[in-house]
């Protein structure tokens, strides 16, 4: 699968992910030099594919555009759209979906979720870290360049 996303990304007009897919492309080292971002609480591995870790929630670098966490990937889509057509479109597939956020809750993000939240959301993700790092880093570092 590096491989294969390694070729085609080499080569294509957009290269993009969402979340942790960020990883994955970075393993197949379509990151490396560039600013990339990530979920909040994986974005630091980005680093061990050389990419620039970069906080946001949409990330562009010349054609690599990254967004963080899942919800993030509506605020991709638009950005692309705008990109591809113009704003007044993406506009009218904003429109068209309804997306106009208002959480329930004001815990989207480290900076204002409740400590107790952020610290057990933490606590999910050090296996995660590692076996990402130990796994697709390992391969990426194995596969020929």
């Amino acid at each position: 699968m590096l491989a294969f996303l390694a070729d085609r990304g080499s080569r294509a007009k957009w290269v993009t992910s969402v979340c942790t897919g960020s990883l994955v492309l970075g393993a197949a080292g379509l990151l490396k030099g560039y600013k990339a971002t990530s979920h909040w609480a994986t974005r630091a591995l980005l680093k061990d594919a050389g990419a620039i870790e970069t906080e946001g929630r949409v990330v562009r670098d010349r054609n690599r555009i990254t967004g963080a966490g899942v919800s993030a990937g509506l605020d991709l889509g638009l950005t692309l759209v705008g990109m591809l057509r113009d704003q007044a479109y993406a506009e009218t597939v904003q429109l068209l979906a309804e997306y106009a956020p208002e959480p329930p809750f004001n815990a989207g993000s480290p900076r204002t979720a409740p400590s107790a939240v952020k610290d057990v959301t933490e606590a999910m993700f050090p296996d995660f870290n590692a076996k990402a790092r130990a796994s697709l880093f390992r391969r990426s570092a194995e596969r020929p360049a």
